[in-house]
């Protein structure tokens, strides 16, 4: 969860009188993008020896995410996209076509976000699939001035729940807060949430309440955290001192972090405060650890020892990710930035997959981003192998009423570390919907 705070900003959340209709806006937007697209010049690739087009030539999608920043990073994404494609391309395309990926390097900050944007509509992308930005007030005007669908974000800005041309795959960080209070609030004392000190940051809170109140526990403690710290030795006292009490006192609290790629930063100034609150356990999501962040972190003799973890997907060795570790060793074996394990690979994974079903459904026909997003729209049900509920999009769903129509999937899964490794702590998925119907979002 990444993106600076800024003076005079609108909030996040949909006023409640505009949550069931959100227009796109006019198509001037995509005329406008496209003047302005030619004098950006951003880190962009492509898929070799494939060229754009209509007939056919190749069907165009993009796909973006942040690389080499001070925040979290996910050059997994892009770096599958390209290897997915070279995978369809060699087993025939889709529907006789090629498919070409466009890569872009979002930055983490809106003008390159903007930019990414404006080279899909210039470009005549038919979808971004499988995309990670917390920049939504910056892309996705250029997207549905040109109607452009995304597919399958990560699931880290609200606006990803509430834009008619969005297709999430996943229930996005509110999801993965509500089931772990849920879970927590049944088993912890005083709960303290570290999170980032940003836009995104500020809709986490109500999110992880609404999962400890629903059992009857107090809310957390809202501990703000800079998003790009070396260090977090402030925090990680205060929070410790939250959910700990008396440094004498053998508290049962617990300290729930959702920093993204500063969870592993933070957690090195916790294990150096924590020796003073042995009683404080610790608790977090998917995209802010995995299995290579408890190892950095001591494995079994580490603070995530005992910790619950609630995650979008079932655990990596579940066989249902077959399929995707099958392209990655036939087409991205040795490329580093592509690990299964990665939450933002394995949702590019299920993006493409919806993006796949989707145009197999038009059975020859035109691929345009029009007939792409109809067939979205007019009730394809997406299965994605039992990695996902199946997936099925209406205009407004059942959490509207909470600001989120979007938002079709709250199936979580719930894990746990046990003896240094991430393991499932509860078979299946866990809905957290009538949960989130609860949250306090205003």
């Amino acid at each position: 969860m990444t993106g600076k705070r800024r003076t005079h900003t609108r909030s996040t959340f949909l006023p409640r009188s505009f949550r069931f209709t959100r227009p796109v806006r006019a198509n001037v937007l995509a005329a406008g993008a496209l003047a302005a697209c030619t004098s950006l010049a951003v880190g962009c690739g492509v898929v070799p020896g494939v060229s754009g087009g209509a007939g056919d030539d190749p069907i165009v999608v993009m796909t973006w995410a942040p690389e080499g920043t001070s925040a979290t990073n996910k050059p997994g994404m892009p770096a599958f996209a390209r290897a997915y494609a070279r995978w369809i391309n060699a087993g025939g395309g889709l529907n006789g076509r090629k498919l070409k990926v466009l890569t872009c390097n979002d930055h983490n900050n809106n003008v390159s976000a903007a930019a990414c944007a404006r080279r899909a509509v210039k470009e005549n992308a038919v979808a971004v699939v499988g995309s990670y930005s917390q920049h939504s007030d910056a892309f996705f005007p250029h997207l549905e001035g040109a109607g452009i669908p995304y597919i399958g974000g990560y699931g880290v800005t609200n606006s990803e729940f509430t834009s008619p041309l969005s297709y999430p795959v996943n229930g996005g960080q509110p999801s993965l807060l509500a089931g772990l209070g849920k879970e927590l609030g049944a088993t912890c004392g005083p709960v303290s949430l570290v999170r980032p000190d940003t836009i995104a940051g500020d809709a986490l809170p109500p999110m992880l309440d609404a999962g400890l109140t629903a059992g009857g526990h107090d809310r957390a403690e809202d501990q703000r955290a800079p998003e790009d710290a070396t260090e977090y030795a402030t925090q990680a006292d205060a929070a410790l001192k939250n959910a700990g009490g008396d440094r004498t006192e053998d508290s049962k609290g617990c300290v729930v972090t959702a920093l993204g790629d500063r969870t592993s930063t933070f957690m090195d100034s916790f294990r150096r405060s924590r020796e003073d609150y042995p009683g404080v356990r610790t608790g977090t999501v998917l995209g802010s650890v995995d299995q290579t962040v408890i190892n950095a972190a001591g494995a079994a003799s580490g603070p995530f020892e005992g910790a619950y973890v609630t995650g979008w997907y079932p655990v990596t060795s579940d066989p249902a990710w077959a399929p995707m570790k099958k392209v990655i060793s036939e087409q991205a074996f040795s490329d580093t930035r592509i690990d299964p394990t990665d939450t933002g690979v394995q949702t590019t994974w299920i993006a493409y997959t919806v993006f796949r079903q989707a145009v197999e459904s038009l059975e020859g026909s035109e691929v345009t981003a029009n007939t792409v997003r109809g067939a979205l729209d007019d009730g394809l049900k997406v299965t994605t192998g039992g990695l996902t509920p199946t997936l099925r999009w209406h205009f407004t769903d059942r959490l509207a009423s909470i600001g989120f129509p979007r938002l079709v999937n709250a199936d979580v899964t719930l894990q746990t570390v046990r003896k240094g490794r991430l393991v499932a702590a509860k078979k299946g998925f866990v809905d957290v919907t009538k949960t989130l119907e609860k949250a306090d979002v205003d």
